[in-house]
Parts: C-alpha cells; structure tokens; sequence
C-alpha cells in the first residue's frame, strides 16, 4: 500500500522483511556459493570469492531494495555504497572461516567447505540483514518545513468543518 505523501510503500514488519531476506539473500548467496566453487577451479579462491561477492551484492542489493524492504524501487547509489560495506564484512567472515577451515584441514572435501562457507555466510547474513533494516534501507519521516512565504492556512470553525483536512503542501501546487 502506497502512502499519498511519499508514494513509497508500507514497510513489512520485521519478520516479513526477514523472511523476504532470507528467500532472497539466501537464494542468491546459495547460487554465490556453487559459483564461488566452480570458479575457484579456474583461479584462486579469495578472487573467486570477491568476484561473486562483488556481483551477488549487486543483485541482492536490488531485490532488498524492490522487494525485502518494501521500498518497491531501484536501490540509490547511497544504498548500494552501504550494502557494500556490510557485504565487506561479510567477505571478511567467509574467508576468515575458509582459511581457519584450511588451517585445520588442509585438504577438506568439496561438502566440508560447503558447509563450513555457508554456515559462516548464514552468520553474518544474520549481522547483515540487522544493517541493512536499520542503516541503508531505514526508513526516516522528514519534518514539513514551514517557509516565511507560506500563506497561513485559514482556521474553520470546527461546526462547518465536514472535510477532512487537506496538508498544506497539497495546497502550494497551484
């Protein structure tokens, strides 16, 4: 449902937008992960890593902003900048779990990898979707401005007032 003033939609409840989240981050960061191994076939892991963590954020970034949050546009510069910091840290988490994982186990199985990537994506999925409801895609109502110019709006008396009141910034347009 749109608002008539800031012609965005209503922002989902908390466990609305998470579960928006987890389908769509975990979607993409699912498909991330099978793609972060086949590349890493070609070219070293932490390259793979960033390049589909570079791409996924884009495209996880948008989806948050059309869809989890409710925003139902395209997601700003400013929002893609800030994504991309939590994504950084979130970067930061998989490889640190992957090179304590190699560190332990120098030759871990495809499965064991798997698992241990996607436990510590799922980590700082948790620590990301908190980031991005609070920080890049919160929601903030800006005070209505009143200029020296404005014409005070005329009181009525409240007998006749049959209407509901019009916001003045409706009334500026003509």
């Amino acid at each position: 449902m749109e608002t008539a003033q800031s012609g965005r939609q209503a922002a989902p409840g908390a466990r609305t937008a998470f579960a928006r989240f987890v389908l769509c981050g975990g979607g993409v960061g699912l498909a991330s992960s099978f793609a972060v191994a086949a590349l890493a076939a070609w070219i070293s892991w932490g390259l793979a890593n960033a390049l589909i963590t570079a791409l996924s954020t884009l495209l996880a970034t948008e989806l948050h902003a059309r869809f989890t949050f409710g925003a139902g546009r395209h997601a700003t510069w400013r929002q893609h900048v800030q994504s991309a910091g939590s994504a950084a840290a979130s970067y930061a988490v998989t490889c640190a779990a992957m090179l304590v994982l190699h560190q332990l186990n120098p030759a871990p199985g495809a499965m064991i990898e798997q698992g241990v990537y996607l436990s510590a994506s799922a980590l700082a999925g948790v620590a990301r979707f908190a980031a991005l409801r609070l920080v890049v895609f919160a929601r903030t109502t800006r005070p209505v401005r009143a200029t020296a110019t404005a014409t005070p709006t005329p009181t009525v008396p409240a007998a006749r007032a049959t209407a509901p009141a019009v916001p003045a910034e409706l009334c500026r347009a003509a």
